[in-house]
């Protein structure tokens, strides 16, 4: 099975809940009507466990995040009905007891290091914006065919997977939660734990990578955050 596109979810709570409300709301009342859209094949929660910018010095946006949302379908057409269901609207009338802020774009995944499970890792998604002088097309190949190639030289990934922008359409067009998170890609990173993490950017090739970033990326906002199978 090929699956190849995603919808992604960028959560930040409502202010009058706690971290563990959000959570727990999100995973036990939320995610079984949100595993009831048609069409889908995966369905993946990531809360955020830790914002701080392991590992790198880089700026960073102001956006805060308290989880990411995965969604994948087998093809584009798929996701729009899928979204287009009746369940769509229970979904977001939901979304309103819990969710403060939320993003959503459509992304096409470029799975650079396939993720090696055989022990428990951690996991680390980033959000990119690119720099100003840069354009889209630019963005995508350096990130694609260049970036990638730097990073695989690092030591101790574990897996890395770029998630490739290809629309911001809510397709819903009922939220009013919804805000422009402007960015232009979405990292998943996989280490052993933190220690080998702050190694690998540490190394020369994890600085070679660094110096390469910031060629076209301005923004690095990086999170850790502790991943729930709800559909694999």
């Amino acid at each position: 099975m090929n699956l190849v596109i995603t919808r992604m979810g960028i959560l930040k709570k409502l202010d009058n809940i706690s971290i563990e409300q959000f959570k727990k709301y999100w995973l036990e009342v939320h995610a079984p009507i949100a595993a009831k859209i048609p069409n889908l094949l995966k369905y993946h929660q990531n809360h955020v466990v830790n914002s701080a910018q392991l590992g790198i010095e880089y700026r960073r946006s102001s956006h805060i995040v308290d989880g990411f949302s995965q969604l994948w379908f087998s093809n584009l057409e798929d996701m729009q009905e899928g979204f287009s269901s009746e369940i769509v609207e229970l979904i977001d009338k939901d979304e309103k007891k819990f969710i403060g802020q939320l993003s959503l774009v459509t992304v096409k995944q470029n799975i650079v290091i396939p993720v090696i499970n055989d022990k428990p890792l951690i996991k680390r998604m980033s959000l990119l914006k690119r720099r100003p002088d840069v354009d889209k097309k630019t963005f995508q190949y350096e990130w694609a065919e260049v970036h990638s190639e730097y990073l695989k030289a690092m030591p101790n990934v574990k897996g890395y997977i770029q998630n490739h922008i290809i629309s911001n359409d809510d397709m819903r067009k009922t939220s009013n939660l919804l805000i422009d998170s402007k960015i232009d890609g979405i990292v998943e990173l996989w280490f052993e734990d933190v220690k080998s993490l702050e190694e690998a950017f540490g190394s020369e090739n994890g600085q070679k990578t660094m110096a390469h970033a910031s060629t076209f990326i301005e923004e690095i906002s990086t999170f850790l955050v502790e991943t729930h199978e709800i559909i694999d």
